[in-house]
Parts: C-alpha cells; structure tokens; sequence
C-alpha cells in the first residue's frame, strides 16, 4: 500500500468517525437535553419522547452507528485492498 493510498484511507475514517460521532453527539446531547421539551410533547411507549432519548434513545443510536460503522469499515477496507 503506498503513502497517498494510506493517507485516503485515514481521512475516509476519519471523515467517517467526524460523522457518526456528530450524528450522536445531536442524539444524544440535542434530543436529550436542548430539545426535551419540545420532544417532550410526544409520547413513545408511555414515556415523553425526550425523556426517552436521554435515558435509552442515545445508547441506541450508539449501537447502530457502532454496525454503520463495522460496514463503512469493511467496505472502505476492500475497496483499499485491506479485507484480509
């Protein structure tokens, strides 16, 4: 793998790392706390929506960026020739 090849990789991940933390930090600090009680107005499964996104929402969407992640991954790998 030569330099530029390595360089594209790492600003991919990182471009991909900026992203989804980005997407979490607005889930998790926007939805539960600057937006509460907008959200707040809207009930899911009994709980005022705000409160769930404080409590449960944020560790949710972590775990699905976590499998965004895993496939951003293993697609920017093969298309690096890294997939071994």
């Amino acid at each position: 793998m030569n330099k530029q090849n390595l360089r594209n990789y790492w600003k991919t991940n990182l471009k991909y790392l900026a992203i989804l933390l980005s997407i979490w930090f607005l889930v998790s600090f926007g939805c539960g706390i600057l937006f509460v009680k907008q959200l707040n107005t809207i009930k899911l499964g009994g709980f005022k929506l705000g409160f769930w996104f404080a409590q449960q929402g944020a560790i949710y969407t972590f775990v699905i960026l976590i499998f965004v992640y895993i496939r951003l991954m293993n697609k920017l790998d093969k298309k690096h020739h890294l997939n071994d």
